[in-house]
């Protein structure tokens, strides 16, 4: 049997939101491999075994996924939200960089949506023009470059979706991320906060910058600021795509 290996996106909660094709891919699959909570989402099935692990081993779960598929299996890698948003697609890619017989292997990636696009159609709209993506944990990038990046961003005008704002172990990232947009926007932005969207945890909230603290966000929340053009109308929040 020719294995393979396909990196799966879960979407951002809601089991409505997992694409057919990921439905269709993870029935067909002997193996699904992935972060424990992700793993979970999966049923149980005859002839499906599945390989859970920490979130810090990221690598090492994409070797053990290229494993299973070169010995034959049909193997699921599966994300939240998109594969290749902040997630394991990229790992699967860098552990293939020094195998040859890897980079053999039938190996695609299957799109999922992403969270800060659930969390932007339940706010509105307010991505809806020039935008960028910041994920705001150190853990594989120092902090100096990330507020290089922010600050750019804002320079630059940008809407911006936060990713990982907050955690237990780095509670400070967040509460210096807000202290660095009051210095640089020099304006009110429009920062909204979803939490757990698509599920029945669900929080949305919108405050202005000044009114944003680092206890509002939690690592189950996206964090978008509008640019300087972002605006309000009633209870949504819409960036013009006239924007200059």
């Amino acid at each position: 049997m020719n294995g393979w290996l396909r990196v799966v996106g879960l979407g951002p909660g809601s089991d409505g939101l997992i694409t057919p094709e990921a439905q269709a891919t993870i029935a067909d699959a002997t193996d699904v491999v992935g972060y424990l909570p992700y793993v979970a989402r999966v049923p149980d099935r005859p002839g499906l075994v599945k390989h859970a692990s920490d979130n810090r081993v990221e690598l090492e779960r994409a070797q053990h996924a290229l494993e299973l598929a070169a010995a034959g299996r049909w193997v699921v890698v599966v994300s939240s939200g998109d594969p290749g948003v902040f997630a394991m697609a990229a790992a699967v890619f860098e552990a293939m960089e020094d195998r040859p017989d890897w980079q053999a292997l039938d190996v695609a990636v299957l799109p999922g949506i992403s969270a800060m696009f659930a969390a932007a159609a339940q706010i509105g709209a307010p991505l809806g023009h020039d935008f960028c993506a910041i994920n705001l944990s150190d853990n594989l990038k120092p902090w100096d470059v990330i507020e290089r990046r922010l600050r750019l961003a804002v320079e630059a005008d940008f809407a911006i979706a936060f990713y990982n704002p907050r955690s237990v172990s780095r509670p400070e990232g967040f509460r210096r991320t807000l202290e660095v947009l009051r210095e640089a926007c020099g304006d009110d932005r429009p920062v909204m906060f979803a939490r757990a969207v698509t599920t029945p945890e669900e929080e949305i909230r919108t405050v202005g910058l000044q009114e944003a603290t680092p206890e509002m966000a939690d690592m189950r929340t996206v964090v978008i600021v509008g640019s300087s053009r972002t605006r309000r109308v009633g209870r949504h929040v819409y960036t013009p795509r006239h924007a200059l």
